[in-house]
């Protein structure tokens, strides 16, 4: 039995799970404890292996000469600096080029009567530090094969992916079933589709999220589209929860198949942050067509600070996306201009839960 079984799973709760409710307590400190071993590998890769505060300390730079100086792509780039940011170690001036903070300076240029970078270099030979600088330095991330820009927990033609295996895909679906429960029926709240008649959930994953909004409008019916074999783990959380004749379980590539249409609601779902800046626009502009005039649009994400310079806790999400997608966390900022893009007016975001929030944007 697969450590994730459903029927274990529901065997040994405490709780019944025949309608989504938010938790008597907030699971966003689990969240931030599990993701705290990315500032520790960012910072002895920015100490030990890059040399960052010490090219720093001869003079400022902008993120595109970082970037030549270190040979780093954009995302990569990106990551690194938010993070490094969002921990007040570097700032952005007036003429928006990086520099040190004063915590930096005083401690982690080389040779400082008060440096204190052979301390955090001692993590350097670390493993999870060393893979994390291969991932900069390739930008490819964890499960990728050497000669594609892909990875194994992601679902793209041509990748060798885990979800289209039917015992791993089992695995990380349910894996990540544990947060939609924590944030579905708080997304469902936060959201009003009382005027609703059909949602899309684009790489729906557990469903779990159209399961909130169809248990608290009676009336809406959902289409989850994903992958084969994650379908099957959809399929049965839409029969525990009692929505199965509402719930349309639909196989398909969200890159390369007809986006099914006439939807007024279209969800993605911590989706956009597994992938690079086209593969969202691409995603985004197809979306919009499934969209109904009038319709609405719903990124429900982690969102960046449109600055880039934190939230700490999103910044190391972002490292986290870094590693094992081809995506890292964006800011609203980013989403609204590709929105735009779209034909799509994007209003403000609406917190949910575990540092997520939701943006609406409308199709006029």
């Amino acid at each position: 039995m697969l450590p994730f079984d459903l029927a274990r799973l529901h065997e040994h709760s405490s709780m019944t799970v025949s309608t989504l409710r938010p938790p008597p307590t907030d699971a966003t400190p689990i969240f931030e404890l599990f993701r705290g071993n990315y500032a520790t590998e960012l910072l002895a890769a920015a100490v030990g292996h890059l040399g960052i505060f010490a090219q720093f300390a001869k003079e400022t730079m902008t993120l595109a000469e970082l970037r030549a100086r270190l040979g780093l792509a954009e995302r990569p780039a990106i990551v690194l600096c938010t993070a490094l940011r969002a921990m007040g170690l570097l700032v952005v001036d007036s003429q928006n080029r990086l520099g040190l903070s004063e915590l930096a300076s005083h401690h982690l240029v080389p040779g400082g009567p008060f440096d204190v970078g052979g301390y955090v270099a001692l993590m350097s030979d670390n493993p999870g530090v060393r893979e994390m600088v291969e991932r900069l330095r390739t930008n490819r991330p964890a499960g990728g094969k050497p000669d594609e820009a892909g990875a194994a927990f992601i679902y793209r033609e041509g990748l060798d992916s885990a979800m289209e295996k039917e015992a791993s895909a089992r695995r990380l679906t349910l894996a990540l079933a544990g947060r939609a429960r924590n944030t579905a029926a708080i997304l469902a709240e936060r959201v009003d589709a009382s005027g609703a008649r059909q949602l899309l959930d684009v790489g729906g994953g557990t469903g779990l999220y159209s399961v909130g909004f169809l248990q608290r409008h009676p009336k809406l019916r959902a289409i989850v589209w994903d992958r084969p074999e994650v379908l099957k783990v959809a399929a049965e959380l839409a029969a525990e929860y009692g929505v199965a004749e509402r719930l349309e379980c639909r196989s398909g590539d969200m890159f390369t198949d007809p986006a099914p249409a006439d939807s007024d609601l279209v969800l993605l779902s911590n989706v956009l942050h597994d992938w690079d800046v086209p593969e969202c626009k691409t995603l985004l502009r197809r979306c919009s067509l499934a969209l109904q005039k009038g319709g609405r649009l719903l990124i429900h994400d982690a969102f960046l600070n449109d600055a880039l310079d934190g939230p700490l806790a999103v910044a190391l999400y972002s490292a986290a996306l870094f590693s094992l997608t081809e995506g890292r966390a964006y800011s609203a900022a980013e989403y609204r201009d590709w929105l735009s893009e779209c034909g799509l007016v994007a209003g403000d975001v609406v917190p949910t839960a575990i540092h997520c929030g939701v943006l609406a944007a409308i199709k006029t």
